[in-house]
C-alpha cells in the first residue's frame, strides 16, 4: 500500500530520497517507486520535486559542462549575447586551437540561414584558421565584407586578410577594402576614403549584421609590430598614451574607447560596426590577450565573444 505524507517536511525528506535514488544512485523511476513504496507517478513526482525546490543540483560531468558555466558567467558579467567556450587544452602552444573550428561552426550556421545577411569580416590569424575549416558552399543572397585593408606596409598582399581566403570556399557576393591597412597620413587617408569604389564598401560595412573580428594586444609580440603595420616608435607612444588593444587597427584603452591619436587618425579600415545594430563577435584567446578582450567588452566595442577555457577564467577573475 502507498504510504501518504502530508506534511512538507516529509515530503521533501521523501523528494530527497528520490532525487538521491534518481540522479546519484542511477535508478529509474519504477525502481524508485518499488522501494517507496509508492506508484510510478508518485515517484516521477518526487523526482520532480526534487529539483524544484532545490534539494538537486546536477552537474554533468564532462570538460564540457565547465565551459557551458564560463559562458554563461563571461555573458552575466559582460553584457554579451553569444558566448562560446572551448575546452582548453594546457599541453598546447597554439593561439587557435578550438576557437578556430567553433568559429567555423558559427560563421557556417549563418551563412546556411537563408535571410540575407551582410556579413563583416575582420583579420588575424584565427579567423584566418577558421576561414579555413569552413566546407564549401554557396550562398549568394549574402554579402560578405572586409573591414580592414588588405594590402601590406610593404604594398604586398596582406597574409592575414580573410576576404580572399573566404571567397574560395563561400560562393557569395564579396566586398574586399583595396587599401593600405595604415596610411601615411590623415590627408592621405581622407583622399582614399573619398574614392568611389571605397565608399561604397565602407557604407555597406556600415550596414553589418554580424561582424567577426579578431582582438589584437599590444605587448611585444603585438601583431600590429610584428607584422610590420606599426612601429616601435608607434608602439611606445601608444602604450604610454594607454592602449592595450586593436581591433582592425584600432587601438583602444582599458575601457574600450578608441583612442584619439595621430595613429589611430591614419587607420585606413572601416569603423568598428556598431554593437547597437551589429553582432560583433571577437574571436581570440591566450593570455597577452585577456586584457585587450576584457576593454573590448566593457567598452562594447564588442557584444560576443568566442575564446578558450583558460582565457575565459582570466576573464572573470579580472
Amino acid at each position: 500500500m502507498a504510504r501518504t505524507r502530508d506534511d512538507d517536511g516529509s515530503r521533501l525528506d521523501e523528494a530527497a530520497r528520490a532525487g538521491w535514488l534518481y540522479y546519484v544512485a542511477g535508478n529509474t523511476q519504477e525502481e524508485i517507486a518499488a522501494k517507496l513504496g509508492i506508484s510510478r507517478q508518485a515517484a516521477q513526482r518526487l523526482v520532480s520535486l526534487s529539483i524544484s525546490a532545490g534539494l538537486v543540483r546536477v552537474r554533468i560531468n564532462h570538460p564540457i559542462a565547465a565551459c557551458l558555466e564560463l559562458a554563461a558567467a563571461l555573458r552575466a558579467r559582460y553584457g554579451l549575447g553569444l558566448v562560446e567556450v572551448v575546452p582548453s587544452d594546457p599541453e598546447s602552444a597554439s593561439t587557435t586551437l578550438g576557437i578556430a573550428e567553433a568559429c567555423a561552426a558559427e560563421m557556417e550556421r549563418r551563412l546556411r540561414g537563408e535571410k540575407p545577411l551582410v556579413v563583416a569580416m575582420g583579420t588575424g590569424r584565427t579567423l584566418k584558421a577558421a576561414v579555413e575549416n569552413l566546407p564549401a558552399m554557396t550562398c549568394r543572397q549574402h554579402r560578405i565584407v572586409s573591414l580592414t585593408a588588405n594590402v601590406a606596409p610593404d604594398g604586398s598582399a596582406s597574409v592575414y586578410n580573410v576576404i580572399f581566403s573566404m571567397a574560395d570556399r563561400v560562393r557569395a557576393l564579396h566586398y574586399p577594402m583595396p587599401l593600405p591597412a595604415i596610411v601615411s597620413s590623415p590627408e592621405e587617408r581622407a583622399l582614399l576614403h573619398s574614392q568611389k569604389v571605397v565608399q561604397s564598401t565602407l557604407s555597406l560595412a556600415a550596414e553589418a549584421t554580424v561582424a567577426f573580428v579578431g582582438v589584437g594586444d599590444l605587448g611585444p609580440r603585438a601583431p600590429l609590430i610584428v607584422d610590420s603595420f606599426a612601429t616601435t616608435s608607434d608602439h611606445k607612444v601608444l602604450t604610454a598614451d594607454g592602449g592595450v588593444g586593436e581591433i582592425v587597427g584600432w587601438v583602444f584603452d582599458a575601457q574600450g574607447r578608441i583612442l584619439d591619436c595621430p595613429f589611430n587618425a591614419r587607420v585606413a579600415s572601416a569603423p568598428i560596426p556598431s554593437t547597437t545594430h551589429c553582432e560583433v563577435i571577437a574571436v581570440a584567446m591566450g593570455p597577452a590577450k585577456a586584457a585587450a578582450i576584457r576593454a573590448a567588452a566593457v567598452g562594447k566595442l564588442v557584444n560576443g565573444l568566442i575564446t578558450d577555457e583558460a582565457t575565459a577564467r582570466r576573464l572573470l577573475d579580472a
